[in-house]
């Protein structure tokens, strides 16, 4: 063990067994586990003192050091040597390509004394990383990651009008090379919520670091693995857009996100701790205090390291960050769905085309707030812009049918028309179709197909059938086509047969639209 670390009962005993034992050097180095060197240097420098062994062995421990030379010295210091800057070699170890042998380097040329040797200067900064915190120890070299957590504090937010509380969460990002800070409140930990922070924070650094490094949530990634985690797609996306890896700690392995750990800490104690007794009714007015307790966050001098946050960021990381995209990160949602047999997909209670050839065939939806795109097989087949009416349906010409293209001029109207030149009659059952759907378009299909009656029965049959239909109270398409099919419509009425009127109708009743609401 180093001479200067040796317990002054060890240096006795060395003592000890050289003059009252005899032994040899190599002996006592082996009783000791000590080197020969070191026994050899605690034998000359008693020797050298004058003093008798029987003399040292009565002193106390501040007079056998000053006896024999060993009174303790400046870590680092001794022996005449230029004392390296250590705090300086710790940050420059930071920047790119750069090292220790490097360093040592530049410090013999810098230094007009007597240096020390590439292995004692190595030493030496070891000795000085030990004693940083433990999270300081890693190196991180600048401009490479960013670190990205949740703190597990949160804020009350008082809503003004209700008195309700709710919580807001607290999102921090570290550089690891600077320690620069950012922290910005948001209502959840949702995946909108995580990538929208850390589209804010990529804002606030001015640049793009080269990995993002966040805890497992399943908010950002679908697979926490140890070794290949799988990172959600819209997660991957908003990487892609940004041009920066994502690698996710791995789990129960915090030492990898240390940096995060002892940021949540710093925002917590540092700006949570002073905004404790404030009231907020907004996130927008709680967003805006913790910024401005940012900037003497991140100007505040180190404790063990020169200069601050910030001039540590202006040094290291901004000026090899990535510059950021030109356009914001459009957040979308996916979703799994299957074409009905009409072609159209449902989001949100509104009903979107694809090509007819998809029907019934598994499709992707990319969600936005303007936009509904659909992906079969990786490539996109159709998007139309997001609408927000339940129960309404968006049709693209082009995603129908040829059969269905020919008849797309038809409306509602149109058809009541129509039937309104065959008959009464013919006119009350096609108002029928178009009122039994929920949404008139879905009863086009029968409509047609009594247009397709009229021209195999003729229009006099037609009608006979259909006032058979609503006297009956079957006035739907295969009824009719049945009566015509089997002649039924020359047939008198069952003298028992009620006649029925328009509002007594099978499920009619006083919300039905009626014929009239067409015209």
């Amino acid at each position: 063990m180093p001479a200067e670390r040796m317990a002054m009962h060890n240096i006795k005993e060395l003592l000890r067994l050289k003059y009252d034992c005899a032994l040899s050097h190599e002996r006592i180095a082996r009783a000791l586990s000590i080197s020969k060197g070191v026994v050899a240097k605690y034998v000359k420098a008693a020797e050298a003192s004058g003093v008798p062994w029987a003399a040292l062995s009565q002193a106390d421990e501040a007079q056998l050091r000053t006896l024999l030379g060993a009174a303790p010295r400046p870590r680092g210091a001794g022996g005449g040597y230029a004392a390296p800057d250590l705090a300086a070699v710790h940050q420059g170890l930071k920047r790119k390509n750069v090292t220790l042998a490097l360093l040592w380097e530049e410090y013999v040329h810098a230094s007009a004394g007597p240096t020390y040797q590439y292995s004692r200067f190595c030493d030496l900064y070891r000795e000085f990383a030990r004693r940083l915190k433990r999270s300081m120890r890693q190196v991180h070299r600048a401009g490479e990651k960013l670190f990205i957590d949740y703190a597990g504090d949160t804020v009350p937010i008082v809503d003004a009008d209700t008195g309700e509380v709710s919580r807001a969460q607290i999102f921090v990002a570290v550089l690891g090379a600077s320690s620069y800070t950012f922290a910005y409140a948001t209502a959840t930990q949702s995946q909108a919520d995580w990538l929208d922070a850390l589209a804010r924070a990529l804002t606030f650094i001015g640049g793009v670091p080269e990995l993002v490094v966040p805890d497992n949530t399943r908010a950002l990634v679908s697979e926490p693995d140890r070794y290949e985690p799988q990172l959600q797609r819209t997660t991957a996306e908003f990487a892609q857009h940004y041009g920066v890896a994502i690698l996710p700690a791995r789990p129960y392995k915090p030492q990898d996100k240390a940096k995060a750990e002892v940021g949540v800490q710093i925002v917590q104690r540092w700006v949570l701790a002073r905004l404790r007794h404030r009231r907020f009714f907004s996130l927008t007015e709680l967003n805006a205090a913790i910024a401005e307790l940012l900037e003497p966050l991140n100007t505040r001098a180190f404790r063990r390291l020169p200069g601050s946050r910030r001039s540590a960021f202006e040094t290291l990381d901004q000026p090899v960050l990535r510059a950021l995209p030109a356009t914001a990160f459009q957040f979308a949602q996916w979703k799994k769905a299957k074409p009905n047999i009409d072609y159209h997909v449902e989001f949100d209670g509104h009903y979107y085309s694809v090509p007819y050839a998809l029907a019934g065939q598994a499709v992707e939806l990319r969600i936005t707030l303007s936009a509904i795109e659909c992906f079969a097989a990786g490539r996109r087949v159709a998007v139309h812009a997001r609408s927000h009416r339940r129960g309404a349906f968006t049709t693209l010409t082009e995603h129908m049918p040829a059969s269905h293209q020919a008849h797309s001029q038809w409306s509602p109207s149109k058809l009541i028309a129509w039937g309104a030149t065959i008959g009464p009659h013919t006119e009350r059952v096609v108002a029928f179709q178009l009122e039994r759907m929920p949404h008139p378009e879905q009863g086009y299909r029968a409509c047609l197909g009594l247009m397709r009656l009229a021209r195999q029965y003729g229009k006099t049959r037609l009608e006979a059938a259909a006032g058979r239909a609503v006297a009956l109270g079957a006035m739907r398409y295969k009824s009719l086509a049945s009566m015509l099919k089997t002649g039924l419509d020359r047939a008198p009425l069952p003298t028992s047969a009620p006649q029925q009127t328009e509002l007594a109708l099978p499920g009619a009743h006083a919300n039905l639209r009626g014929a009239h609401y067409y015209s």
